[in-house]
């Protein structure tokens, strides 16, 4: 399976050590158990990284900064390490830096894809960073965005995928439920670099079902056993509506076709609203989901947030099954 990998560094919390970053409370119960969530503060829209066995982190900005990142080792137990993007692009305003995803190219580097209010439309697009480390600190040297469809509302979300003959590709959503339009979710070809598009993009997905409301969001490209899966997110984010599903599509840049049993994630009584997901293989070799979820009593609350959530995900019949939301002890991947 070739995905976009995720963050990592401690085995058990409380043993890490606090020069290089620190621990937080997570749902472990036993050795070799875990009991979600797994990082029980507000860490929403996780991205994932994994880089000689670490998996790395980033989400949307907080106290910790701009791009707060974190590291595990199992996808359970994880550490704060600060901000990978200390200062965002002259093209933006600082604040309002959304759904971090990194790329490793061919190059040895690393791109960041972040979400920023930009100055000259006012609206969310989408730039690029690089650093020679996972960790950062990132630095977007560019003079504007990547991508910003100001007259679509802006564009957010953004999401590298690498397919097994080395094609970069960017995913995204247009902010059109901002202004009161359909949100689709675009597909288009990365350069080597992963810095530049190239040609046109592609339209993969717009809301239109019942379970979308006016918004969906939070793509990514998945290829398992040579097949192509979109999975996404849809509806308010910060409602008991948002849920998460998928679509399987043809090739990179589609046509998709939005799977008969969405969504496949949905709220439960201990997670209120889960989505903006990240699938990526577990150190156990098996599919696991990483998502945000609000505690019960508390969605739209900014304390504690939207918590990290991780489960099971398999692969039954070409179609992806989440176990989960779990509330229950479960083996650490």
């Amino acid at each position: 399976m070739v995905v976009a990998a995720l963050g990592a560094s401690l085995a058990l919390t409380g043993c890490a050590d606090p020069s290089a970053g620190r621990a937080r409370p997570s749902g472990g119960v036993s050795a070799g158990m875990f009991t979600n969530p797994v990082y029980r503060s507000n860490f929403p829209d996780p991205g994932v990284i994994r880089v000689d066995g670490t998996y790395y982190a980033y989400g949307t900005n907080g106290p910790a900064g701009n791009v707060p990142v974190m590291t595990s080792i199992d996808l359970v137990h994880w550490v704060e390490r600060g901000d990978a993007l200390p200062t965002v692009g002259a093209w933006a305003q600082p604040g309002n830096t959304w759904a971090p995803e990194v790329l490793h190219t061919a190059a040895g580097g690393y791109v960041l894809y972040y979400t920023a209010r930009s100055t000259a439309t006012g609206r969310q697009c989408v730039g690029r960073a690089t650093a020679q480390h996972p960790e950062g600190p990132f630095v977007d040297e560019s003079g504007g965005p990547l991508v910003c469809q100001a007259e679509q509302g802006g564009s957010i979300d953004a999401s590298p995928f690498a397919d097994v003959d080395g094609n970069l590709y960017l995913y995204w959503k247009n902010d059109g439920n901002a202004i009161g339009q359909p949100t689709h979710l675009y597909a288009q070809r990365l350069d080597p670099s992963g810095l530049a598009l190239v040609g046109a993009p592609a339209v993969l997905l717009t809301n239109g079902q019942p379970w979308h409301g006016h918004v969906i969001e939070a793509p990514q490209m998945v290829r398992h056993d040579g097949r192509y899966y979109l999975f996404y997110s849809a509806n308010a984010f910060d409602s008991d509506a948002y849920a998460a599903g998928y679509a399987a599509c043809d090739t990179p840049l589609g046509p998709c076709h939005d799977a008969p049993e969405n969504p496949i994630l949905r709220t439960t009584a201990q997670a209120r609203g889960p989505g903006h997901t990240y699938v990526i293989e577990g150190p156990d070799g098996n599919t696991w989901i990483l998502y945000h979820a609000w505690p019960p009593g508390a969605v739209g609350s900014e304390v504690p947030g939207r918590n990290l959530w991780v489960d099971r995900l398999d692969w039954v019949d070409g179609r992806p099954v989440v176990h989960g939301p779990t509330a229950v002890p479960q083996p650490t991947p």
